[in-house]
């Protein structure tokens, strides 16, 4: 069924983990896991996003279930076309003019990679596509007005990669991004796991411990968990209770990883903008923020008041579709 009328305006937050899209007029429609299930005999995708998610480690040897972006890049290029086809058909239908797509990228990725994504997206069927710095769209999607000529810092946790800037008259004046995120933490527990009680567990299980029982600061009560793994002296199942403190010690590494780039980025702010940002706070956005304490870690290590956004995993996609708003002057600029 064809709708008439101009193209829609989408706005895409293709992360690691999640694909947020957000359509201008409707906000959020969808939210779904970037992972893709394809046949390796054939090519052809079998599932998209939850469906995709639920066969991660549990696919015969002709099917695989992969996620295309890594460190919130592209690793896979076709996959991550078929990805991006099915969501804006899932999303637009079928439209008579294509829709106008703003995606966000992290704040530090090469020209190859900025052309990967708007190839991948205008392959999908994007009439044109706008690209905007993560931390941006982030900023906008917590409420800051960023025209303003006064300092911001944003310190947004993905799946692939944490972004953090300080965010001055709309654009980033000083920026970093690095690849430790949501992913890492999982491999930083399935490493701890291995190596402490000798159990090999998969992403999934790493990931709802990290949900569950995770934390980067001592909690006041210690909670526990029960999950099943490969012994690897047996080679059988195993059951075994974790506790948060030993997930403190498995998440402690990657999460001073995180304080030490956002250490690094206030020393390079020039001082009126550190004014700003002392008086104003950090504030986190992204789902990787979630992990229990990392705000409180932050704030002992810098002693600068930390702030978890509102809607923190949708952040940056509000943000992206908040921008949308501003396409026509964007197009307006681009023809001067």
């Amino acid at each position: 069924m064809f709708k008439f009328g101009f193209g829609q305006d989408v706005g895409i937050d293709l992360g690691t983990a999640t694909v947020i899209v957000y359509v201008k007029g409707k906000g959020i429609v969808l939210r779904e896991p970037s992972v893709v299930a394809v046949d390796n005999i054939t090519g052809e995708v079998l599932a998209v996003g939850q469906e995709a998610r639920r066969m991660l480690g549990r696919t015969p040897g002709n099917i695989v279930a992969t996620r295309p972006l890594r460190d919130g890049v592209i690793s896979d290029y076709t996959v991550t076309e078929k990805m991006l086809k099915h969501f804006i058909n899932k999303v637009c239908g079928k439209f008579i003019f294509a829709p106008r797509i703003m995606i966000c990228i992290p704040s530090q990725v090469t020209e190859v990679e900025k052309k990967a994504v708007i190839d991948a997206a205008t392959q999908a069927g994007a009439r044109k596509v706008y690209l905007i710095e993560e931390p941006i769209a982030a900023a906008i999607g917590a409420g800051i007005d960023i025209s303003k000529p006064c300092g911001n810092m944003v310190v947004d946790i993905g799946g692939g990669t944490t972004d953090i800037a300080v965010i001055s008259l709309g654009g980033s004046v000083v920026n970093t991004s690095l690849k430790v995120a949501g992913d890492k933490f999982d491999e930083y527990i399935v490493k701890y796991i291995k190596k402490k009680h000798n159990i090999m567990i998969g992403e999934r299980t790493a990931e709802d411990l990290k949900v569950n029982i995770g934390c980067v600061y001592p909690k006041i009560q210690d909670t526990e968990m029960d999950i099943r793994g490969r012994d690897l002296v047996t080679g059988l199942p195993k059951t075994l209770t974790v506790h948060s403190s030993e997930m403190l010690e498995a998440l402690i590494e990657p999460a001073m990883m995180i304080v030490d780039a956002v250490h690094s980025v206030l020393e390079r702010t020039p001082p009126e903008l550190s004014a700003d940002i002392s008086d104003k706070g950090i504030y986190m956005t992204g789902g990787g923020c979630l992990v229990d304490g990392l705000d409180k870690l932050l704030q002992e290590k810098t002693g600068i008041n930390v702030m978890i956004a509102q809607d923190t995993v949708s952040c940056v996609a509000l943000g992206t579709g908040k921008a949308l708003d501003n396409l026509d002057v964007l197009e307006g600029k681009s023809r001067n």
